[in-house]
């Protein structure tokens, strides 16, 4: 009975791992140093601008509007994102340490995880907002109260927070392989979920539903497109189609810029049987890096109000 224990012992601490490995880009790790440069230069260039896109809003009373209302839970749910994936991208990247410990790890996922389903949240909320925008521009700020837009922000978040609590708990319970190599530079829970040598099927179902979840988010929000699409081919005026589709232009290419390397991943990750580790590490870091950085850019570009205002504060700076 003894020399049972003591061999469970031993066979449970050969699976019983306090590290994982990250990885940066495979065959470049010589020019990491040299990688890291733009990779900074990116995650300052997009908390600068989601920081500027919130002050701005904060600041400016004629910007206190449902639209912008909501393009400030994007910067937030955008600031969430970078700052949960930068201290692992640095590590790697300027300093080659690719250890991080196990707790750290899942924390990560976590945040990862709920800041994506955050942002995915927003963009559907986003995308509906542009309905009575098109349709009922007159009453559009009566229809949509600071109230309810903070109601449904907290019911969103909430919702995303919900859907990913459970995936950490999953993934403590779980026992390891030896080999606690990971395949991208951040934690992602299906990345560790595979290499779990105890059962994982309720890892990777749960995880399943919730890539689906989010990839729903994207169903519902071209859904609301076509309905979107269908009102704006109703006005008699080309001018005024013009004018209604440049409402939506910047959502548009928010929405492409965030799910279409999202939905790419979740599929590799789900169905490829033939992955290429570069392209998987390259759209990961897409995916966490590229949102953040161009949601203000777009926004800033599209909506001339926003625009003003920053120049207006940089001019004022200046002086």
């Amino acid at each position: 009975m003894r020399d049972l224990f003591v061999m469970f012992s031993l066979n449970t601490s050969e699976v019983e791992i306090s590290t994982f490995l990250l990885v940066g880009i495979p065959g470049f790790e010589s020019v990491h140093i040299w990688i890291s440069i733009p990779i900074c230069f990116m995650y300052l260039l997009a908390i600068l601008g989601n920081c500027t896109t919130l002050f701005v809003i904060r600041t400016e009373s004629s910007l206190h509007e449902p639209m912008y209302y909501f393009l400030s839970m994007l910067a937030l749910s955008d600031l969430g994102l970078s700052f949960s994936s930068l201290p692992s991208m640095l590590r790697i990247f300027l300093f080659n340490a690719m250890e991080i410990s196990a707790d750290a790890c899942i924390a990560q996922e976590f945040f990862i995880h709920g800041f994506t389903g955050m942002e995915s949240s927003m963009l559907l909320i986003m995308s509906f907002d542009c309905f009575p925008a098109i349709c009922n521009p007159l009453r559009y700020n009566s229809i949509l109260t600071s109230s309810r837009i903070l109601h449904c922000g907290l019911i969103f978040d909430i919702k995303s927070i919900l859907l990913v609590l459970p995936l950490p708990f999953t993934l403590n319970r779980l026992r390891y392989r030896n080999k606690h190599l990971l395949s991208h530079s951040c934690c992602l829970h299906q990345d560790v979920m595979k290499l779990a040598c105890s059962d994982n099927r309720v890892n990777f179902y749960y995880g399943l539903f919730v890539a689906l979840c989010m990839m729903s988010d994207s169903v519902f929000i071209a859904v609301s497109y076509v309905f979107n699409l269908k009102t704006v081919l109703g006005i008699a005026s080309h001018g005024e189609q013009l004018k209604a589709l440049n409402t939506c232009v910047s959502h548009i290419c928010a929405v492409l810029i965030f799910f279409v390397p999202i939905i790419t991943l979740a599929t590799i990750h789900h169905f490829a049987k033939h992955k290429s580790p570069l392209a998987m590490i390259l759209i990961a870091d897409a995916f966490l890096l590229v949102p953040p950085l161009m949601n203000p850019i777009v926004y800033c570009v599209k909506s001339w109000q926003i625009r003003v205002k920053v120049l207006e504060k940089l001019s004022l700076k200046s002086k």
